[in-house]
This record gives structure tokens, C-alpha cells and sequence, in this order.
């Protein structure tokens, strides 16, 4: 029996090993091809991020590790854009590549603009459509955008559709048209996107985002709407108390469906994207804070008091700290505190960010 267990042993060492080397064989190859496309290239970027994870009551202490590198190609009218990330946790011995973004971009007879290929997305306040930076696997979008040359805004179309040809299969994928520019010293954002598949909505996610400078004070407002019509309204006003410090207050409220989209800045909450993210149905978020630097560092400290239009009972308060410093040119180490309480639960969770960039 014991030496039935030293053969199984070894045999799942063995197995183990060999798919190291294979994963470590696979992210050897394709570095290799961009590193080799990197050394042709017109342009090139290198991101390293490490951060640890020391979120919870039992010294928990998870690293992990994000490379980035692109190469880029153009010429007056057009381009070609290749990055691919490389996620390792430290401890785990095994790491994985992925390609960030792949694009190419080429004018359309000086009226617009084509972009086709995988592309990373921000519009608004990214709330709908946002590349989620903080997560170790970004969203990106699989499609084709067409931005308009226009004088009176900035206007682009996206467009991303695939069907396998199976018997009775339908298209999945999604539409948006985002519109943005300045109009009498604000800045205004209109996004209208659509989804289609067996189980996309009928309804359309919709986002407006205003933003200008009204006495001094800088003034913003988000209305959102997603796929099952849940809203979300956010209003702040931020005003520089001197050149170092300025103060911020916030209000955020939910309609009576909860609001969410999947991939953006704001899903997964404090554990999945490093912020508050969305809340519940009815909720409303009270937020005050200040923001200080000087010198290289910036101190930020926000408290939120969230409360239910519906419970009375409720009661959430949120607060999070944040410090960073730039080492030198290239460098910056960043450490963000949050509590979470709500009734007798208190969660606690603290990031320590390590980012270069040559």
C-alpha cells in the first residue's frame, strides 16, 4: 500500500511538472514573438504592477504581479497597436499570458476613423464601459468602433456581433454610440449601448455625464440606466480649499431595481475592484472626503454613510484611506485602507501597490 502511494505521489509531482513547463513553454513563445515585434516597432511601453492583497483578520498576504508590454506601429493614417499581459502569483509557481489589446486603425477618406480588433474602453464616468484596470484579467471589447469626424462633438460607434452558424443560434454581442464635447465651458457624455443574444434585454444601458466649474467649485453629475432598468445618480462638487488640499462631497442614489453592468471600474466592489462599486436597490451613499498633496504625495480619505429609502433599519459606513508617493520618475508605491461596516459586521481590507513604468 505505502509504495502504491509513492508511485501516485510521484506520478502527480511528475504531472505537476510538466505542466509548469508547459504553461512556462506557452508564455516563453509568445514573449518571444513580442518581444521580436517590439524590436521593429515604432513606439513601445512596459507597465509592471505588484500588488499585495492583505484584506481580512487572519494575516493574509497574496501578491500578485501584472506586466504589461506594447508595441506600436503607424503612419499620418494609420496604425496597429499589440499588448499582451503577463499575470504571475507569487507562491503559486504558476503564471499566465493573455493578449491585452490587438487593434488596427486606418482613416476612412478623411470622414471618419475604422478600429477593429480588441480594444480596452473607457467612456464617462465607466459606469457602463470601462476597462476595469484594477482586476488582474482587464475587460476589453471584441469589435469594430467608427469614430466621425465632427467639429461640434466627439462621436463614435461601436459595434461587436458573432454567430457560430449553428441551427437556431442567435448573435451575440453589443452596440453602443457614445457622444461627447464641450458646450459653453461644460463637458457633456451621452452613451447609448444595446446587447443582443438569447438572453439580452430588450432595454438599452443609457449614461449622461455633465461636468464644469460653477464658482469656483468643479461640479459633476451622472445619471445611468442599465439593461434591466435599474438607476443610478450620482452628484459631486469638489472645491480646492488651497493649492494642496481640496474637499469633495458626494451623493449617489439607487432607483427601485439595483443597478449593475458587468466588467466596469465600479463590479466586484471593494474586493473586486479596489472601490465602493455599485450598491443595492434604494441605497443612498453620502460622501465626504478630501484629497491633500504636496511633494510627491497624495493623502485621500473618503467616508461614505450609506442608508435605504425602503429599511429604515439600515445602516452602512464605508471608509477609505489612501496614500502615495512617486519614487522618481517612473515609479510610485501607493497603500489603500478600507472598513466596511455594516450592523455588527466589519470587514477590513488593505492594498499595498508597487507600479513602474520605464
Amino acid at each position: 500500500m505505502l509504495i502504491v502511494k509513492e508511485v501516485y505521489l510521484c506520478h502527480r509531482i511528475n504531472h505537476k511538472k510538466r505542466k509548469m513547463k508547459k504553461n512556462l513553454r506557452n508564455i516563453l513563445v509568445l514573449a518571444m514573438g513580442l518581444m521580436t515585434t517590439v524590436v521593429f516597432a515604432q513606439d513601445w511601453n512596459v507597465d509592471s504592477r505588484t500588488r499585495i492583497d492583505m484584506s481580512g483578520d487572519n494575516d493574509k498576504m497574496v501578491t500578485n504581479q501584472r506586466a504589461t508590454l506594447g508595441a506600436t506601429w503607424g503612419g499620418s493614417d494609420w496604425g496597429v497597436n499589440v499588448s499582451s499581459d503577463v499575470n504571475y502569483m507569487l507562491g503559486s509557481g504558476e503564471a499566465s499570458m493573455s493578449i491585452y489589446e490587438a487593434y488596427a486603425s486606418t482613416d476612412l477618406m478623411g470622414y471618419a476613423s475604422v478600429t477593429a480588433g480588441r480594444q480596452a474602453l473607457n467612456y464617462g464616468s465607466g459606469a457602463l464601459i470601462s476597462s476595469n484596470d484594477w482586476a488582474a484579467d482587464r475587460t476589453t471589447w471584441d469589435g469594430m468602433t467608427f469614430g466621425l469626424n465632427l467639429d461640434m462633438a466627439d462621436i463614435t460607434l461601436g459595434y461587436a456581433s458573432y454567430n457560430g452558424g449553428a441551427e437556431g443560434e442567435e448573435n451575440t454581442g453589443n452596440m453602443y454610440l457614445n457622444a461627447s464635447g464641450e458646450f459653453s465651458g461644460w463637458n457633456v457624455n451621452v452613451l447609448y449601448m444595446t446587447e443582443e443574444g438569447a438572453t439580452a434585454s430588450e432595454n438599452a444601458a443609457t449614461g449622461i455625464d455633465i461636468s464644469g466649474e460653477l464658482m469656483g467649485a468643479s461640479i459633476s453629475a451622472s445619471m445611468n440606466t442599465d439593461f434591466n432598468e435599474g438607476e443610478m445618480m450620482d452628484l459631486g462638487v469638489s472645491y480646492a480649499v488651497n493649492d494642496d488640499m481640496t474637499a469633495n462631497v458626494g451623493m449617489t442614489t439607487y432607483g427601485d431595481v439595483a443597478f449593475s453592468m458587468a466588467g466596469t471600474n465600479m463590479s466586484g466592489g471593494l474586493a473586486g475592484s479596489g472601490q465602493l462599486g455599485y450598491l443595492t436597490a434604494n441605497d443612498e451613499d453620502l460622501s465626504i472626503g478630501v484629497t491633500y498633496t504636496m511633494a510627491g504625495v497624495n493623502l485621500g480619505a473618503t467616508m461614505h454613510m450609506i442608508t435605504n429609502t425602503e429599511v429604515e433599519a439600515y445602516e452602512r459606513d464605508v471608509m477609505e484611506i489612501s496614500l502615495a508617493y512617486s519614487l522618481n520618475d517612473n515609479s510610485s508605491l501607493g497603500v489603500k485602507y478600507a472598513t466596511d461596516a455594516t450592523g455588527d459586521v466589519d470587514t477590513k481590507y488593505t492594498w499595498l501597490t508597487l507600479t513602474v513604468r520605464p
